[in-house]
């Protein structure tokens, strides 16, 4: 496996599993039993998704060492605040029974994001979190994070694919140090993107499908991908990324297809309907 460097000096796998709508606990924990088993290190889950218990339980008899292992989740819009957050973590550790969480995200920019990220501080600080960062952020929430953070984010986890690149915020991450973590990094399986002419020459050309182009593109995009499926032949297609490597003018081809907006997710400018119904939705945590 392979890693980058976080700000803080945490070594991040450059690829990893999301868990997203798998609910049922048993089938998520033979999913992320099975990624592990294949050599995926980074497991990414969030309140919102009712499976880290599962993932936990994956993490505790996968029999790989806890050390080797990233284990990523989020905190949901209900426990935003100094106090709440503070009670997250605590509730997240027993409830995935472990003794630490490799990355901690706030998952929206939604409520009082400043004063989770104190009691975020706090819990690295404490051992409990050994990185924190963000999700969805745009630039202003980034700045206005940074202000009074003494930390600075480690990652921020956004949609990013080849028809959603967000250059300007990637630059502006790029200059403070953050790393990109991409949700969706196929684009939510849309068909449009995953037909596309340009991506399955390429794949043609290499005997690949065109999932597996385009997480090439996020490894040489230095975008740490979270594909996520249940079919085991899809994680372990996901994973046979090294035997080949997207030349300069590939790469420009699939710049070349971003639409210069977000097509999945809500502005975090103006969350509008979006952001009503994240508000609204309230999980056990």
């Amino acid at each position: 496996m392979t890693y980058y460097k976080l700000n803080n000096g945490v070594q991040i796998p450059i690829m990893g599993s999301g868990v997203w709508q798998i609910e049922d606990h048993d089938q998520c924990v033979d999913v992320v039993t099975y990624a592990i088993k294949i050599g995926c290190r980074l497991i990414d889950t969030a309140t919102v998704y009712k499976n880290e218990a599962a993932v936990g339980e994956a993490v505790r008899k996968c029999g790989v060492p806890r050390e080797e292992l990233f284990i990523t989740s989020k905190l949901w819009v209900q426990d935003m605040g100094y106090e709440a957050t503070k009670a997250a973590i605590d509730r997240l550790l027993a409830r995935m029974g472990l003794e630490y969480l490799d990355l901690y995200l706030i998952h929206h920019s939604l409520g009082d994001y400043q004063g989770s990220w104190k009691a975020m501080e706090e819990a690295c600080r404490a051992g409990k979190i050994r990185a924190i960062g963000v999700s969805n952020f745009g630039i202003n929430q980034l700045k206005t994070l940074m202000t009074n953070a003494e930390i600075v984010p480690a990652v921020n986890q956004i949609e990013f694919h080849p028809l959603c690149q967000q250059k300007e915020l990637r630059s502006f991450m790029e200059k403070n140090h953050i790393q990109l973590e991409a949700w969706s990094p196929l684009g939510s399986g849309n068909k449009e993107l995953l037909t596309d002419p340009v991506l399955t020459a390429i794949a043609e050309k290499y005997g690949k499908n065109v999932g597996q182009v385009i997480l090439r593109w996020h490894v040489q995009e230095h975008s740490i991908a979270l594909p996520r499926s249940t079919k085991k032949e899809r994680i372990l297609s996901n994973s046979q990324l090294w035997d080949f490597e997207l030349t300069e003018d590939e790469m420009n081809a699939i710049r070349a297809m971003d639409t210069g907006k977000n097509v999945l997710g809500y502005d975090p400018d103006a969350p509008g309907q979006w952001g009503e119904f994240i508000r609204n939705l309230k999980v056990e945590s």
